[in-house]
């Protein structure tokens, strides 16, 4: 188990290298910020977040997050509080300050 504390986290809280993310530590996370429990909903957002950074090295709009899960149009929101938490959640790094400026 890596264990939150084990990790390197950037001054904004972003997991430094997305390589060492895993499940728990999801859950570790969410627990940590009030999230709760992942339940469907949060990994679907989270496994679509993780695959499109790793493909394409960027942000996705959370509107399109929710549309290509099939849910609420403000899913992100309802489900991590907003897209930052999300991102952080998913163990992806610091998106830059143009990017979380968005989030």
């Amino acid at each position: 188990m890596k264990g939150i504390d084990l990790l390197e986290f950037d001054d904004d809280g972003f997991l430094v290298d997305p390589m060492r993310w895993d499940r728990l530590l999801a859950e570790q996370i969410a627990g940590t910020d009030g999230i709760g429990l992942l339940q469907d909903g949060h990994w679907a957002v989270i496994q679509l977040l993780r695959d499109h950074y790793f493909r394409y090295g960027a942000l996705l709009p959370a509107s399109h997050v929710c549309r290509m899960n099939e849910l609420d149009a403000e899913c992100v929101a309802g489900l991590f509080h907003n897209m930052r938490e999300a991102w952080r959640i998913a163990g992806l790094p610091n998106p830059g300050e143009e990017a979380k400026s968005y989030m």
